[in-house]
């Protein structure tokens, strides 16, 4: 019986990317979501960086659980509006306000640039809270361009009209492999994996 991890959020569909990548990374071990711990709210992200909101959530989550807990907060940073959405991707145009309609407004601010001047990338933050120790943070990200138009179904977010020209398609065009092995979280959750890996060969 390994330890046990919390990642610290109810969204199902970031808690997988999650999953998927740390379980196959630091095997046998416990990981759980806050799905498992229903009584446990995520808190407000009032950090004003992705590290600071990304800490904010891993901390609250050990307070309550008392685990080893992890939390990500990831933004789209498009050069052409100032970095926007950024920090607030998760809030832009309003929290209620699904994403195709998101990624609408993105697409009609930037409707009339040419590909070099549509320059954008993923961020992402990830904080690893332990009882008693200090947070540790850990950042990565992944350069690409906003398409003309969203293409493909996979991932989640604004993967589908976030260009990668190496590839020659969208985020959401790959499958949940090729997305980890190239995705600001991927490569983020390879730096967690690495650092959890060490922690766990001391015993």
């Amino acid at each position: 019986m390994g330890r046990t991890f919390v990642i610290a959020t109810h969204n199902v569909k970031k808690a997988g990317e999650m999953l998927a990548i740390l379980c196959g990374t630091v095997p046998g071990q416990t990981w759980l979501t806050l799905a498992d711990y229903p009584q446990v709210p995520e808190p407000e992200e009032t950090g004003a960086t992705y590290a600071e909101n990304a800490a904010i959530k891993a901390e609250h989550a050990c307070s309550l659980t008392g685990e080893w807990c992890l939390a990500d907060d990831a933004g789209l940073e498009v050069d052409a509006m100032g970095g926007e959405p950024g920090l607030y991707s998760k809030r832009f145009a309003g929290e209620d306000t699904p994403f195709p309609e998101k990624m609408r407004r993105i697409l009609d601010r930037l409707r009339d640039l040419p590909e070099d001047q549509r320059t954008a990338r993923f961020r992402c933050c990830v904080s690893f809270a332990r009882p008693g120790q200090e947070t540790e943070i850990f950042e990565a990200t992944c350069e690409g361009r906003i398409a003309k138009g969203p293409s493909g179904v996979g991932g989640f977010g604004y993967d589908p009209i976030f260009w990668l020209p190496e590839l020659g398609c969208t985020m959401a065009d790959l499958s949940p492999e090729q997305k980890h092995a190239i995705s600001h979280r991927g490569k983020v959750l390879r730096l967690v994996a690495e650092r959890l890996q060490g922690l766990l060969s001391e015993g």
